[in-house]
């Protein structure tokens, strides 16, 4: 057989499988959640309060067990292996948590050795934090000044520093302003040209139609939207995500369902 010409499929970097979450009051957080994000893609996960968001990250960072289904990062089971797992991955949450009375790079410095990393010098770390855009003033300024928008420079620092194959990002321009949340999309692209898989929740719909590959809708727990971006090109993205919302798709034709992409 001629395999030279056979495309080769890629192995997820992360993936949900009939992902199910129960908690003990009986809420049903996920309902067999199913995603994949391969190398060099970003998925973006949309919904509102309660959609089920946080708990997927969650699972993928074994701070919660789900009640049944799996979670894998770079193949190995989050649940069941998570210290090799969370090797293979950088996280970077709505509300950055580092040392206030540490500087930039004295947090930047402890997180990635934290992490493993021991071959970075001040350089590196200057490098990095030039990349996501914090002013080189700051770097020895210690972050109980900061605003939110630079600790999460410093936190997004640290993930690249990290050079996980995957990363999940929680909210990633929240309290950045305009002009820095733009460089943040910009980032995120390159990191995924780079290889990376990307996980983002978010609930910035206009940045998510502009960088993600694929954008999936949660709904008290139930993923009732994927699309890809070619689907959604020339599709009202906000308007589609209300219609989930609301629950306007429940009572709707299917026909309408799978048509909405070519609207």
């Amino acid at each position: 057989m001629d395999t030279m010409n056979e495309t080769i499929k890629q192995a997820p970097l992360l993936e949900a499988r009939n992902l199910t979450k129960v908690y003990e009051d009986g809420v049903k957080a996920l309902d067999n959640l199913d995603l994949q994000v391969l190398p060099g893609e970003i998925y973006a996960m949309l919904g509102g309060n309660g959609a089920g968001k946080t708990t997927t990250i969650n699972i993928f960072l074994d701070f919660i067990q789900p009640t049944s289904g799996q979670a894998f990062i770079n193949g190995i089971n989050a649940n069941e292996e998570p210290l090799e797992a969370k090797t293979n991955i950088a996280f970077v949450s709505e509300n950055v948590q580092l040392y206030p009375n540490f500087t930039a790079i004295q947090n930047v410095d402890f997180f990635v050795r934290l992490g493993g990393r021991h071959n970075y010098s001040r350089s590196d770390y200057e490098t990095a934090l030039n990349r996501v855009g914090l002013q080189s003033q700051a770097f020895d300024k210690k972050l109980k000044d900061f605003s939110k928008g630079m600790r999460q420079k410093c936190g997004i620092a640290i993930a690249i520093l990290k050079d996980s194959p995957a990363i999940l990002l929680d909210e990633p321009t929240s309290g950045l302003d305009p002009k820095a949340g733009k460089e943040f999309i910009r980032l995120i692209g390159e990191l995924r040209d780079e290889g990376k898989g990307i996980l983002m929740s978010t609930h910035d719909i206009f940045r998510a139609k502009e960088i993600a590959n694929h954008v999936g809708i949660l709904n008290n727990g139930i993923l009732v939207a994927q699309k890809t971006q070619a689907e959604l090109k020339g599709v009202n993205l906000e308007t589609l995500y209300v219609e989930y919302m609301a629950g306007y798709m429940d009572e709707a034709e299917p026909s309408l369902v799978n048509n909405l992409s070519e609207a």
